[in-house]
């Protein structure tokens, strides 16, 4: 683990604002999790559903795959305790951590490697970061939470990792990894639906199609998810799966993974 430079204006150009969501849902015990929406960048303005865990962590909350919040929102999350920490493990991820980084001092640890862009491809970004993080963090990097871990894929261009909380049989905290979007939910809109069925999106226990073909993990890397005890995903993107999630993505884990490379 190497910590970033400092940076006298970490954020640059300030923050993209709000974007509906729902309430935010406790699924375990010191555990949340909101579904809300995005706008991707790019020119045409399609709308798709995404996904916040919310976790108590050793002194406060722990945020993956943040979301910013409606003013509401954001008071319902302050009832849930301070906001101490953004885990970045999604590759393409990333845009409203500088929000909470500048609205409540919470601490930006993302993996080494990874850089925060804007836009949908790395490759095509500015000439610099739009944030810099408080910490890097590799596979065997420890986080603020006791009983969690991370796997790392480092095939993967850009970086992604999964979060593992070793409780109630494994919670797997996902960012394109692994989704479950079996059908379009109110955050999509018509272009979306279309563009996303097209291409392979709306699927239940589905290894996330994008991520495969423009981050090209290996395929050995992608398959070693099933070496991981878990029961429980909370994903990046779609909803919850709660029990027996394990064997529910095997099938897609472990048939055709069209993007990746041997």
């Amino acid at each position: 683990m190497s910590t970033a430079e400092a940076s006298p204006q970490s954020v640059r150009g300030g923050h993209l604002p709000a974007a509906p969501h729902g309430p935010i849902k406790e699924l375990f015990d010191g555990i949340w999790f909101v579904r809300g929406g995005v706008k991707m960048p790019m020119r045409m303005p399609i709308k798709i559903g995404r996904a916040m865990t919310v976790v108590r962590g050793d002194d406060g909350l722990v945020l993956f795959n943040s979301m910013r919040l409606s003013e509401e929102g954001l008071r319902e999350l302050e009832a849930l305790g301070d906001v101490k920490h953004v885990v970045r493990i999604g590759g393409f991820h990333g845009r409203d951590d500088g929000f909470y980084k500048d609205r409540y001092g919470a601490k930006v640890h993302a993996i080494e490697g990874q850089t925060y862009f804007r836009g949908i491809d790395p490759r095509k970004a500015g000439p610099g970061p739009f944030l810099v993080p408080d910490e890097w963090l590799t596979e065997g990097s420890g986080l603020p939470i006791a009983d969690a871990k991370l796997k790392v894929f480092s095939t993967s261009e850009p970086p992604e990792a999964l979060c593992l909380i070793k409780r109630h049989g494994g919670i797997l905290i996902t960012g394109d990894t692994l989704q479950h979007a079996p059908k379009p939910d109110e955050f999509y809109n018509f272009l979306a639906k279309i563009m996303m069925k097209r291409m392979g999106f709306m699927k239940p226990y589905n290894v996330g199609p994008g991520w495969l073909q423009f981050a090209h993990p290996t395929v050995a890397e992608v398959r070693s998810i099933l070496n991981l005890e878990f029961e429980h995903v909370l994903p990046g993107h779609g909803d919850a799966v709660i029990g027996g999630a394990k064997e529910k993505y095997r099938p897609a884990i472990e048939g055709e993974l069209k993007g990746c490379h041997s």
